[in-house]
């Protein structure tokens, strides 16, 4: 399928070239705020399942604390156009900062699990592991998480159909449990293409079981749209 030309310095190009799951992050800033993410979600991990006594943990919330005000002293930056526009582009373009900060894949968000994601073919696949503070029913990823999932990786798969765009309407089925702790295999593809729509199908399995499918509509968004909508959270930041 042919994709349009566009220039590596639009934001939208982000949604047409799909990253290196396993390339290294391209500064040593970025290198940095990935520990400085991995720590936190090990943090994050063991605060779910700690037995720790009272005075511990109000020990642990100073010490955050501490290093919370340490973090709020630097200028603060809202939004990845504003990060993109800093000190003449030091930390990367649109398109590298929101692989690095997508709350779902990005390494350096430590809200992330994170996934990790690829194209083979004409299919799209992905990985991940969620830990016990994704729990909902008991030993299970919350559904709430597993919808999460797949608004991502279908959205991220629409580079297979040349015109990605927003979520319009998702539609998951719960087949199985979705276990936590455990490696999640998703697969997607596309189902049609109709104008602006685009219909995908996705599916997550767990040691080789289906957990649960999903079929997602997504609206394609030109170039100018989305070039809008970067400039207008760009011009609606504030900094402090």
């Amino acid at each position: 399928m042919t994709t349009p030309a566009q220039s590596t310095d639009d934001p939208q190009q982000v949604t047409l070239d799909f990253p290196d799951p396993d390339a290294p992050p391209h500064t040593h800033e970025w290198q940095a705020r990935r520990e400085a993410a991995q720590a936190m979600r090990r943090l994050i991990g063991l605060l779910a399942t700690c037995t720790n006594e009272p005075a511990d943990l109000r020990t642990l919330a100073t010490i955050l604390n501490e290093q919370a005000d340490v973090l709020a002293r630097s200028k603060q930056l809202y939004g990845r156009s504003a990060l993109a526009a800093f000190d003449h582009g030091r930390l990367g373009n649109w398109g590298k900062i929101a692989g690095e900060t997508n709350p779902l894949s990005g390494y350096s968000n430590p809200l992330a699990p994170p996934m990790k994601l690829w194209l083979d073919g004409q299919q799209a696949h992905g990985r991940t592991t969620l830990g016990w503070q994704y729990e909902g029913p008991p030993s299970t990823v919350h559904g709430g998480y597993v919808c999460a999932l797949f608004d991502h990786f279908l959205g991220m798969a629409q580079r297979l159909t040349g015109q990605p765009g927003v979520t319009g309407t998702l539609a998951t089925r719960f087949h199985r449990p979705t276990p936590l702790n455990t490696e999640l295999e998703l697969i997607g593809w596309v189902v049609e293409v109709n104008g602006r729509k685009n219909l995908l199908r996705g599916e997550i399995h767990a040691n080789g079981v289906l957990t649960a499918s999903c079929e997602g509509v997504f609206i394609f968004v030109d170039q100018q749209r989305y070039r809008d909508m970067t400039e207008g959270q760009a011009t609606g930041q504030q900094e402090t």
